[in-house]
């Protein structure tokens, strides 16, 4: 059981570790699945947020790839009774192979789960990041180009868990560059930021962030967008809408990338975040991206489960 392996943050994740994911995906949807690697093994997947993608991604990747699945819903667990999360790891650790987990809390709390090496744990999306959208979006990239390095990624909107997650990984590809565009107090947070720059300079890539829409660079090869009230979160501030409505997606954003696709991870609301024109156009990818989801959630259970 000892080569088990956990998914907490991409932080934890060399470059070597991250490429091979990556590649892992890419093989999965070109149809490089062989047999049943995982017949003998069993999955909880718990969400207690709403997933669409994330969750049914994880299901059929379990199922695919040969194991029985146990899916928990937000009140199944006697966590919501007072149950501690140490506790509840050291049980499901006795009875599983591997947890995939989507929580609205902090990442300590997966890594009290993964404090054992019988049951590997999935982050599909904490409070703070989301590797597992990242390494979609690193698959979509590289299936699309047939390349991550030397990218140039324009993000616009909310630094939340999708663009930290897509911080800690573009970064690590030799040239690539992430832009970000973000509201006044709601960018990246400052840890995260400091933690690409390092990446960046040892690939020699650039992560920039500025809070205006203002004086953008052109040439992008992606534009990237979420949607701006984050699944599971609250905004403090009544009047948010007021500090976002800048930073729309729309035919404007795109015309100074002539040759950038669209990607979005999902779901979108038209008319905020971006327009319809740009969403359902010719340039988006997005839907490639949500498919890809699936194939990346291979590659991680895989890595994860079978070693």
């Amino acid at each position: 059981m000892g080569n088990r392996r956990h998914l907490v943050s991409l932080s934890d994740v060399d470059d070597q570790e991250l490429a091979e994911l990556v590649r892992r995906g890419v093989a999965f949807a070109n149809g490089g699945r062989t047999g049943k690697p995982l017949a003998d093994k069993v999955l909880g997947v718990y969400f207690r947020k709403t997933s669409t993608r994330t969750r049914t991604a994880f299901s059929t990747a379990a199922l695919r790839l040969g194991a029985g699945l146990v899916s928990y819903g937000p009140g199944d667990l006697q966590l919501n009774t007072g149950e501690t999360v140490e506790d509840t790891g050291k049980v499901l650790s006795r009875m599983l192979d591997g947890l995939v987990l989507r929580t609205a809390g902090p990442t300590e709390e997966l890594r009290e789960l993964a404090a054992q090496e019988s049951m590997s744990v999935v982050n599909a999306m904490s409070a703070h990041e989301h590797p597992t959208q990242a390494l979609a979006d690193l698959t979509t990239l590289s299936r699309h180009f047939g390349r991550i390095d030397g990218l140039r990624v324009l993000y616009v909107g909310e630094g939340n868990s999708t663009a930290v997650a897509l911080a800690l990984a573009l970064t690590r590809f030799a040239g690539a560059q992430l832009h970000l565009r973000t509201p006044e107090g709601y960018g990246l947070d400052p840890e995260v930021l400091v933690a690409a720059k390092s990446y960046a300079a040892q690939s020699g890539g650039v992560i920039d962030e500025k809070h205006q829409m203002s004086d953008l660079p052109v040439g992008f090869d992606v534009v990237y967008t979420t949607r701006w009230q984050t699944t599971g979160s609250a905004k403090p501030d009544p009047d948010w809408r007021q500090a976002f409505e800048p930073f729309q997606v729309n035919a404007q954003v795109m015309a100074s990338s002539p040759r950038a696709v669209f990607m979005h991870d999902l779901p979108a609301h038209r008319g905020e975040e971006v327009t319809a024109e740009v969403l359902d156009g010719p340039r988006s990818i997005a839907f490639d991206q949500a498919e890809n989801k699936l194939h990346s959630a291979m590659a991680v259970l895989e890595w994860c489960v079978r070693g």
